[in-house]
């Protein structure tokens, strides 16, 4: 099968306050991640997927990442290359979803300032350690529920199932399903636009539709 790179996404992100800190401006980061290609992929395509002027903290206010992790699923032999994890998030949890979801798309990863580099051996090693990592905490959150629960039956107490998602989640289920689309494609679509499910996995149709009928569409 063949590996080489024949496409490099390359993904960039400034907030407002690191527009001006040479290291980490937009320019330095193209001119770093061109170099890494030009040694790695030369003759890859560069995809280039930029935001400007907007923080870490919430995936979903990310158009730019949201759209290179969409082009990495329709790409073969590609590498999603960022300058530094921080680019991707200054979350943990957003960063190992954001690793998830390229390792589901079939795309390498590479972080010039961390080494990371999915298209090596040292490099798969890592990133299954995150997945390994992702995973874990997902089963601690479930253990944590079945304790919970079986400490309410020890009392004789009523489990009421705990809904996480706030209502802008709903709502926009909601409107997906209103304009006619199955709960199979509004999965999809949530996913496009970076609601993320509690526990980090994908959205499944069963999830949606609990969340469309809590906005009061069926």
């Amino acid at each position: 099968m063949d590996t080489t790179i024949k496409h490099v996404i390359a993904y960039l992100r400034v907030s407002t306050e690191e527009q001006a800190v040479e290291g980490i401006s937009l320019a330095a980061q193209r001119k770093k991640i061109r170099a890494w290609a030009e040694l790695n992929a030369p003759e890859a395509e560069v995809h280039l997927f930029e935001d400007r002027g907007i923080t870490g903290t919430k995936l979903s206010c990310r158009p730019g990442l949201l759209e290179a992790i969409e082009q990495s699923a329709k790409l073969k032999n590609a590498a999603l290359v960022v300058y530094s994890l921080s680019r991707l998030s200054r979350s943990t949890r957003d960063t190992l979803w954001v690793a998830e979801k390229l390792d589901r798309n079939g795309c390498e990863l590479v972080s010039l300032s961390e080494k990371i580099d999915t298209t090596t051996a040292a490099g798969k090693m890592v990133f299954r350690m995150l997945a390994v990592l992702a995973e874990f905490e997902r089963d601690q959150i479930s253990e944590r529920t079945k304790a919970a629960m079986a400490q309410l039956r020890s009392e004789g107490k009523r489990f009421t199932r705990y809904d996480p998602y706030p209502d802008h989640f709903a709502e926009r289920a909601a409107e997906l399903r209103d304009r006619g689309m199955s709960y199979r494609k509004i999965a999809k679509q949530l996913e496009k636009e970076g609601y993320k499910t509690h526990l980090g996995g994908p959205w499944q149709p069963a999830m949606v539709r609990r969340l469309a009928r809590r906005a009061g569409s069926q």
